[in-house]
Formats: structure tokens, C-alpha cells, sequence
């Protein structure tokens, strides 16, 4: 195995949920060496997200903290005790970064906010994650990844017309904000490498998820023109841009295929493939404006067909003439897609309470220096190691200080 391209980084992790362990297991992933930190007292809330393998709850259960947690050490310390804060601080006193994702006031309490660190370490890269940002009217806000999408727009562009904003199934921000934090951690870590000085990194969620609109605010600056909830038609301005374009019912329960027709060459090669039946002759579906105005009578023509026939079948015969086409996949699909497999997208890991199980590699490969992903740790597993190994704790020292509950 190749070295890994973060081996030399040491990372603190205060990060808890979604957002900041994903972003920090991307750093252990690729080599860093991230210790967890966590407390007893309060657990992370993601050990108590379903589903939970085998669907038997359990703290070491959940699939979302398994996901989220490979490649790192774990370490419980109760950070409302002095002795707790103290020993953190010595962690960072040797580490190159620290990650935090609590609400704002949190690290302040502690005493643990990079004004409060930075002078006796004016290298040390920071990164906090938060809802709103460190600064703002709303830098206090709590929540999570559904009321993101709400906040930043994405649920109102997302749904029928006809119908209120809808919210995905999944926390959507909670899965692109750490990529962003990802990018300016990196980023400060090669500025820290050429200048020898640190900086505080604050990710806003919020602005992640604006983001992610694409031109939805500059064609309201520009044209005051609001974009909405269009289902699945391809808007331009005003105006659906493309038809055939959405997702059509194939045989079988629950079966769909995506498919989307730009230009008079791809409709021929979409007439072809359909066997050229007598409607796709008619003067209404001649030319591209003619399909979009008439997209609701082509959208059930179309699925007339496709429902007749395996969501496979319908995207190769389709890719084969030239047109963009897809099969919804479900997670039984994404578990034995042949891609993904090849690319080791996933990753079979032993555990203690859970056995093996397969975990996410990191959706970026590296050839000179490719990810290794390590066993989930379990709570607390690496107390001795970091604290006696690492700080240099005598063995009275570490009893006493158990006793004393710092490592709550």
C-alpha cells in the first residue's frame, strides 16, 4: 500500500451528526489520523438513527454513525470538567487541525473557539460547520438538513407544480456542505504549508445549499423572473426546454427509467427504437416546440411503451441510438451495480457488535496515494491509546482521572 496522502495530519474532531464526521471521514479515509471526540453524557443523536443492522437498536447499531465513522480513533471526554478541557487542549496542543460542528456557543463555554486557541498555536487550522455561519443575524440558528433545504430554497424548487414544496428523503445539505468544507480545509492546509500560519475556517450550510440552486437567484436579479416547482420538465425561463424529458413507469413494481430527448436527431432515434408506431408521425410532434407543448399526451404515449417493457431494456436500446437514459435504481440495484463494483465503491469491514458489513469508500479515487479504510472504533475504544500513548498519561494519572469522570 501506497502512503496515504494524509498521513501526517492530525485531526481533533469535535464533529457530531452528519456534516462534520463525513467531512472528517474523508481526512482519516485518506491517512489523517482524526480522533472522535464524544461524551457519554451525550451521545451523538446519529446512534439513534435507524436503521440499525439486523433493525436491533443499539448505540454501535446505526448505520448512519457506522457510515460516517471509518478510519478513526475514539475517545470519550466529558469537556464540562476542567481536567476534560484540559486534556483537550493538550490534544490540540500537538494536532494540525481542529473540526467542530456545535452550535455557536458551545466552543465558547469551553473555552475552545480558535481565538481562544490561536495564540498558543498560531499554525492550527479550525474548521467549524454550522447551520447560518459564526457571524450574522442568524448565527444562534439550530437545526438540521431538512430545514436547510427549506432555507436555502431547494424545497420550493423541488416538487409539482400543482402540489406544496416538497422536502427529499435525505437531509440533501448534510451530504454536500462537508464537500465544501473539504475543499477550504485543504485548501488552508497548503496555505498553512507555504506561510506556517493557520486560520479559522466557518462553513454556513445555509450558503452551501444556495449553492446548489444554480441560477435560480440570478434569473430573479436579472429578470425578476422566480423560478418553481416545475416536476420533472426541464425549464427554460418560463418554458419547459426539452420533450420527451422525466421518468417513465416500466414493468415491474416500483420500475422507472429516466429518459430525456433534446433535438430532432435524438426523437428520430427515440421513433426508431419504439418501431416508428403511427403517433410519433403526427404534425403535433414534428419539431421541438411542437413535443413541448404537447409533452403531457407524448409523456403517456411514451409510457405506453415503456411500461411494456424491463427499465434495463428501455436505457441500453435507448443508449444505443444516442439518448441520455437511466434506471431509477433503488438500493438493491446500487448494491450489485457492476460500476460501482469495479470502482470499489464499497468496502466490507469487521466490527465487535456488528460483524462485517459494507461501508462507503470515498467517492474520489487518488492513484499514487489511494484510500484505506479502517474499522469503525467503538465508543471510547481508544481511550488508553490516545491519552497514555499519545499525551503520555501515567497509568495513576489515567485511574484518577476515571474516577473523576473526565472520561465521561
Amino acid at each position: 500500500m501506497a502512503r496515504q496522502a494524509l498521513a501526517e495530519l492530525r485531526v481533533i474532531d469535535f464533529t457530531w451528526v452528519g456534516v462534520g464526521p463525513l467531512l472528517t471521514k474523508y481526512l482519516a479515509d485518506f491517512g489523517a489520523e482524526v480522533i472522535r471526540i464524544e461524551s457519554r453524557t451525550r451521545l451523538d443523536s446519529f446512534r439513534y438513527a435507524p436503521p440499525f443492522v439486523e433493525e436491533k437498536p443499539g448505540i454501535e447499531r446505526s448505520g448512519h454513525f457506522l457510515n460516517l465513522n471509518t478510519s478513526k480513533l475514539h475517545v470519550t471526554l466529558n469537556l464540562n470538567h476542567p481536567q476534560g478541557r484540559d486534556l483537550a487542549g493538550r490534544l490540540i496542543a500537538g494536532a494540525d487541525v481542529v473540526a467542530e460542528s456545535f452550535s455557536t456557543h458551545v466552543m465558547e463555554k469551553w473555552r475552545l473557539t480558535y481565538d481562544d486557541l490561536r495564540p498558543g498555536k498560531p499554525d492550527l487550522v479550525m474548521i467549524s460547520l454550522s447551520m447560518a455561519g459564526r457571524t450574522g443575524p442568524h448565527r444562534d440558528a439550530r437545526g438540521f438538513g431538512t430545514v436547510l433545504q427549506a432555507a436555502a430554497g431547494l424545497a420550493d424548487l423541488t416538487g409539482w407544480p400543482d402540489r406544496p414544496p416538497s422536502i427529499p428523503g435525505i437531509a440533501y445539505t448534510d451530504w454536500t456542505t462537508p464537500l465544501f468544507g473539504l475543499v477550504a480545509l485543504l485548501a488552508a492546509l497548503d496555505y498553512r504549508r507555504r506561510t506556517g500560519q493557520g486560520q479559522h475556517i466557518d462553513v454556513s450550510s445555509l450558503e452551501a445549499g444556495v449553492n446548489c440552486l444554480e441560477t435560480a437567484i440570478l434569473d430573479y436579479t436579472v429578470n425578476g423572473r422566480v423560478q418553481t416547482r416545475a416536476g420533472n420538465a426541464w425549464m427554460v425561463g418560463d418554458l419547459p426546454g426539452a420533450a420527451p424529458h422525466g421518468v417513465y413507469r416500466c414493468r415491474g413494481a416500483k420500475r422507472w427509467c429516466a429518459i430525456v430527448v433534446l433535438n430532432d436527431r435524438e426523437w428520430r432515434g427515440l421513433c426508431e427504437v419504439l418501431g416508428r408506431p403511427p403517433w410519433t408521425r403526427e404534425k403535433r410532434f414534428a419539431t421541438v416546440l411542437g413535443r413541448v407543448k404537447h409533452r403531457d399526451e407524448l409523456d403517456a404515449l411514451l409510457e405506453a411503451w415503456t411500461s411494456q417493457h424491463p427499465a434495463a431494456e428501455v436505457m441500453h436500446r435507448l443508449q444505443a441510438v444516442g439518448i441520455a437514459a437511466g434506471v431509477v435504481q433503488n438500493a438493491a440495484d446500487l448494491a450489485r451495480d457492476p460500476q460501482l463494483d469495479q470502482r470499489g465503491q464499497a468496502v466490507f469491514l469487521d466490527h465487535p457488535e456488528v460483524g462485517v458489513q459494507r461501508y462507503d469508500a470515498p467517492a474520489l479515487q487518488l492513484t499514487a496515494s489511494p484510500a484505506e479504510l479502517r474499522p469503525v472504533p467503538t465508543l471510547g475504544q481508544h481511550n488508553a491509546h490516545v491519552f497514555k500513548g499519545i499525551l503520555g498519561i501515567s497509568d495513576t494519572e489515567y485511574e484518577a482521572l476515571e474516577r473523576e469522570g473526565v472520561f465521561e
